[in-house]
């Protein structure tokens, strides 16, 4: 008889495991409290036949996940695209670039290029090696213990300290501490180093790409992929009490799992759940735009990505104004162009800006106009090119998808032990996690809904 499973929503980590048990020959049902398909990786189409990306946008971790490979994707349907140029971060005298090779990056980086490439030589010559010892869950035997001890030597530095070490100028400084703040802190922080390594290093390799189409493409292919193995994908079905089946795969929270009548989970584990720490949101702008951003370096405006936050100094005051429950006057934004790769889109200049977790705003467009000062710093004549803005705050972001507690896209805080020991997959025989609270953590790659179907897999044999 067929071994069964029940994967409780359809995001890009519940899909992937569903996809994974079903190929094995599971018999597979797929949950999902929402309408479609997607969580935190789904496409809206808008009036004007553009599109804008619900959550996720570029996909550093995508075109490079394991799990992505091996389920060949792109043999349904999803096509990266890459922008001349994968990050740029603005400065007011300029900008820095992430190309596509370590050669490019390197040279646009004056008297920085040489620091450039010494640093992130060792990183981008094992990049596949070294993914496939970040992306498992601790502990394990490494793959290629040398390159993972030297990267983890680097990487266990805050971003901005080793950035002052490495770099003379303020643009590497910048270019490297942007990428670090993708941990939702202050690069001021240990271990933010390891983020502005292997961001950079993947950027310089496997690229910042987007979707085609959107990133719901990746999550339909997904689908594509259960159904076409005989699992059954269901819609409009929240789950509130555990379903029968050989194994329960939950694509949730510790807040919702230990909510979940039945789980039966051993008391310590219990107890894990309920101290779990969220960390800071986000609030989302979508501006739809009349023009392209009119950045005063012309290069930004070929850039997938956009780290709009200024100076190290100054993203390392914003991020910790967040963690002390204050939003700053110019917070870190993250801006993504996904024009620059994908023209068939439309001019959607997709962002969200670092605020306190759960943060309210005290009057309405609060946040959207600190985003929109940023922006303008340094790309003046920023307003007039926006036709419309939508904004999804914290609790609108939670409301849509229950993982998003307070905003928090990381399915908890990424600082000190939480950073390294995540949730576990087993939660008992049975029973597994797949969502951003377990290893690797957040991001569209599929690697927490790989690792749970794995543990799925040996508990069963």
């Amino acid at each position: 008889m067929k071994r069964t499973a029940v994967v409780v929503g359809a995001g890009p980590n519940g899909l992937t495991a569903a996809a994974r048990l079903a190929a094995a020959g599971w018999r597979v049902e797929v949950r999902e409290r929402s309408r479609e398909v997607g969580g935190a990786a789904a496409t809206q189409m808008l009036d004007d036949g553009s599109f804008r990306d619900l959550g996720a946008a570029c996909h550093p971790f995508g075109a490079a996940s394991p799990a992505f490979r091996a389920l060949e994707l792109e043999r349904y349907g999803v096509r990266w695209l890459r922008a001349p140029y994968e990050m740029a971060h603005p400065l007011e005298a300029g900008a820095a670039v992430l190309a596509g090779s370590l050669e490019q990056t390197a040279a646009g980086l004056g008297v920085d290029d040489i620091a450039w490439s010494r640093l992130h030589a060792p990183v981008v010559e094992s990049v596949d090696g070294l993914l496939a010892d970040v992306l498992a869950p601790l502990p394990h035997l490494p793959r290629r213990p040398l390159a993972l001890a030297r990267f983890g030597a680097r990487g266990l530095w805050p971003a901005a300290a080793l950035g002052r070490a490495a770099f003379r100028t303020e643009e590497a400084r910048a270019l490297f501490a942007g990428s670090a703040t993708h941990a939702i802190t202050s690069p001021s922080r240990p271990l933010t180093g390891a983020f502005g390594l292997l961001f950079g290093a993947l950027g310089m390799t496997r690229g910042w790409p987007v979707a085609e189409g959107g990133s719901g493409t990746v999550t339909a292919a997904l689908r594509q992929i259960v159904e076409e193995h005989g699992g059954v994908v269901r819609c409009g079905e929240e789950v509130r009490t555990l379903p029968d089946a050989d194994a329960v795969v939950v694509n949730l929270t510790p807040a919702q799992v230990v909510r979940l009548n039945g789980a039966s989970l051993p008391a310590r584990r219990a107890r894990s759940m309920r101290r779990w720490r969220y960390g800071p949101g986000v609030h989302k702008v979508d501006f739809l735009l009349d023009a392209p951003v009119p950045w005063t370096d012309p290069r930004v405006g070929q850039a997938a990505t956009v780290h709009v936050g200024g100076t190290v100094d100054e993203i390392v005051r914003a991020e910790n104004e967040v963690a002390a429950g204050l939003l700053p006057r110019r917070p870190f934004v993250m801006a993504s162009q996904q024009y620059a790769a994908d023209p068939s889109r439309g001019l959607v200049l997709w962002t969200y800006a670092h605020v306190p977790h759960g943060y309210r705003q005290r009057y309405p467009g609060e946040v959207a106009e600190r985003i929109t000062g940023q922006i303008e710093r340094f790309a003046p004549g920023f307003r007039a090119v926006v036709r419309e803005a939508i904004e999804t705050p914290p609790a609108a972001l939670e409301a849509w998808n229950p993982n998003l507690v307070g905003g928090d896209i990381a399915g908890g805080a990424m600082d000190g032990a939480q950073l390294l020991l995540r949730q576990p997959h087993r939660l008992r025989k049975g029973l597994y996690m797949a969502s951003a609270s377990t290893a690797p953590g957040a991001g569209v790659h599929g690697m927490p809904g790989w690792w749970a179907a794995e543990a799925a897999l040996r508990d069963f044999g």
